[in-house]
Order: structure tokens, then C-alpha cells, then sequence
């Protein structure tokens, strides 16, 4: 049954300056969103983030928006969604502090592997990949489902398209997140394999159908497959890979991260061994890995991973400034103020903080807040 707020969910999301972090706040605050849409604007601003400049733009899209007309529309062309509200949403991913407040889905069994108590576990790496890694990504993809667990990942090439494989190859669920819409098939190499998961998986993503490939959409897609996953396996990843965005995730979100041991003269796979430090899991094998996943593991240690590097884009530089100029110096900045501040795009700026926190310049704080480093 679809929640008697979808239609605000839809219409809140569209919002300018307006994340998932704040629309999650807006429905703790007021219960549902449509009480939300119908509130005053100065109730709206007594929410932790919406200041004057958010709450103008809100005032000014709610004069314009009719929110049943404007979903209806969207529902014809995407079907296949679930809004945060709604009960069928993946429980494990509506914990975590920015979830998609649209999930759009597809495939024949997605329904199915849902629906099942399973623990899913999500393997990621990088897209040139050792034959070694890809081997082991492939080996593991196929001991984790013949056990009865769902493998995760982003149907990109290399690490990815071999769990996934290995996970078909054994006749088991696997869940493909994408960057795109679940209608697109990125990469095109992995035309056969999205063929292959829409007959026996699912998609998932928090883009609609037509939307195609952007460099910005994939940092985003990486925080859905770690809030999906019970645990998350780096099978080879350099430094800056975004298969350590996903592990930086899935510390933050407190599941656990196993790392394939790699060859240390082998680049691909140093940003994979230095988690390690951080508090990751090697993997000894597979009954090994599977002994642990079953059982009982730690929580992960989530001090933010580094990679410092010398150089800075112009977004990067303006993410820096606006960091320095809101905190004062000192305190931590949210998310959506900083969106705010610099005027880019809210994936955009999510994707190079993620790049900044990598390269050691900012930090994370809890509430989806940011601070440089060494202050």
C-alpha cells in the first residue's frame, strides 16, 4: 500500500538546496510529510539545517508545486519506486542518516530477495583489476550466495561484474545499485550481465528511468550499497577508488569491511591494504570469511580514511572556503549548508567532500557535518 504522504515525499525531494539528509529530518520532525507540506514556513525553519535562504525557497516552490498532479505525472513514468515512508523500503538502508528519499527499483526477483530475511553483503573494487582479484571477486561472489547470502554491488567493470557473476553462476540473489536509472545499462560492456540480473536480481537506484551516466551520480550510489549491506568486502582498490568511498560508508554506518590481501608491489591494491589500519577484516579464504560473516564480528573503528594529495579542483577549493567561512574556524558545517554556500550541485558537492575527506583535508562529523582537518 503506498503511503498517504508519497506525492510530498516526491514534491520535498524536489526542492532546490533540499537533501535526503534534511528531508529525513523533516519527516522525523513532523511525523509525515504532508503535515510537513502544510506547515507554517516558520515551523518548517525550527528544523536543525533549513535556514532563512532554504526556507525562502521552500515558501516560493510550495506557491508553484500541486504535489498529487505533479507525483501522478512521475508515477507514470516511474511505477516502480518506493518512498522512504513506505514499509516495503529496505529497512537496513532507512537507518542511515541520508538515505534516498525515492528508491526506485527493478528486475523479476527483486521483490522476492527483499522480501527474505537474508543478510546481504556487498563486494566492490576497482574497475582494471588484478586477474587475481578478479578471480577471488568472482570465488567469493559464488561461496557467499551458495551459503544463502545476497551479494551487493554497482554492475560496474571489473570487481564488480565478477561478484555479480559469481553470484549468478551459483544460483543466487544479487542486487546491482546503479549510478543510473534502472533502465540504463552503464557500463555498456555489461550489457549481458544487467540481462542476466533483471531475469534472476534487481536494481536499485535513487535516480528515475532515462537518467543516464554522470561522474558526480556514483559517489552517491556508493553510500546505498554500504546502507544495504550487513558487511562490505573490498576484493582491490588504489587510492581515491570510489571502492573506498563505499568502505569509508560502511565504517560510518557501522558494518563491517573485509579486504581481499593483495600483492603490495600491485598500485590497484594498496588503497584496499591501507583499510586494514583503519580496522578492516582480511579475508584468510573463503570458509574463513564465511565463519565471520555468519558469526559474530566488531564494529569498525570509522576514523575517515587519507590520501593526501597536492593539488585541488576550483569546486574542491570553494567546498574549503565555505567549510572555513561557516564554521568559523572551528566548528562543524552541515551538509546542506555547505550546498547552500557554494552553489553547486548537492552530488556534486557530496562527491568532492568524499574526495577531500580521502585525500585527508576534511573530516566527517556525526549528523552528516563536516570540519577541516586539524582544527
Amino acid at each position: 500500500m503506498v503511503p498517504p504522504d508519497a506525492a510530498y515525499w516526491y514534491s520535498w525531494s524536489q526542492v532546490p538546496g533540499l537533501g535526503p539528509v534534511l528531508l529525513k529530518r523533516l519527516w522525523e520532525h513532523f511525523g509525515d510529510l504532508k503535515t510537513a507540506w502544510q506547515a507554517p514556513i516558520a515551523a518548517i525553519g525550527q528544523v536543525e539545517g533549513i535556514g532563512p535562504k532554504l526556507q525562502g525557497a521552500i515558501a516560493h516552490y510550495r506557491k508553484q508545486c500541486q504535489p498529487l498532479t505533479l507525483y501522478e505525472h512521475h508515477c507514470q513514468l516511474n511505477p516502480d519506486h518506493w518512498v522512504l515512508s513506505d514499509p516495503r523500503y529496505p529497512p537496513l538502508l532507512r537507518e542511515i542518516p541520508d538515505p534516498p528519499p525515492l528508491l526506485y527499483y527493478g528486475g523479476n526477483r527483486i521483490l522476492e530477495i527483499l522480501r527474505q530475511p537474508t543478510p546481504t553483503v556487498a563486494i566492490v573494487g576497482t574497475r582494471d583489476p588484478s586477474e587475481y582479484a578478479e578471480r577471488w571477486a568472482h570465488k567469493l561472489g559464488y561461496a557467499l550466495a551458495q551459503a544463502g547470502l545476497t551479494v551487493v554491488s554497482g554492475m560496474a567493470a571489473g570487481i564488480d561484474g565478477a561478484a555479480h557473476r559469481g553470484c549468478l553462476e551459483a544460483g543466487g540473489a544479487t542486487l546491482a545499485v546503479l549510478g543510473t536509472g534502472v533502465d540504463m545499462i552503464y557500463p555498456q560492456e555489461n550489457r549481458p550481465l544487467y540481462y542476466q540480473i533483471h531475469e534472476r536480481g534487481g536494481f536499485l537506484s535513487e535516480y528515475p528511468r532515462g537518467v543516464g551516466a554522470d561522474r558526480s551520480q556514483f559517489p552517491r550510489r556508493n553510500r546505498i550499497i554500504a546502507g544495504l549491506c550487513r558487511a562490505v568486502i573490498i576484493a582491490e582498490a588504489p587510492y581515491k577508488s570510489g571502492a573506498l568511498i563505499t568502505a569509508r560508508y560502511a565504517a560510518e554506518y557501522g558494518r563491517d569491511v573485509y579486504v581481499l590481501p593483495g600483492h603490495l608491489d600491485n598500485h590497484r591494491a594498496k588503497g584496499a591494504l591501507s583499510l586494514v589500519n583503519q580496522g578492516a577484516h582480511l579475508i584468510l579464504g573463503e570458509e574463513a570469511l564465511l565463519e565471520q560473516l555468519l558469526g559474530h564480528t566488531p564494529p569498525l573503528d570509522p576514523t575517515p580514511f587519507s590520501a593526501p594529495s597536492p593539488t585541488l579542483s576550483l569546486p574542491q577549493q570553494q567546498i574549503l572556503e565555505a567549510i572555513q567561512q561557516l564554521s568559523q574556524g572551528s566548528q562543524s558545517v552541515a551538509f546542506d549548508d555547505i550546498v547552500q554556500r557554494v552553489c553547486l550541485d548537492t552530488g556534486v558537492v557530496m562527491a568532492e567532500l568524499i574526495h577531500l575527506e580521502l585525500m585527508g583535508y576534511v573530516e566527517q562529523q556525526p549528523g552528516n557535518r563536516y570540519r577541516k582537518t586539524g582544527c
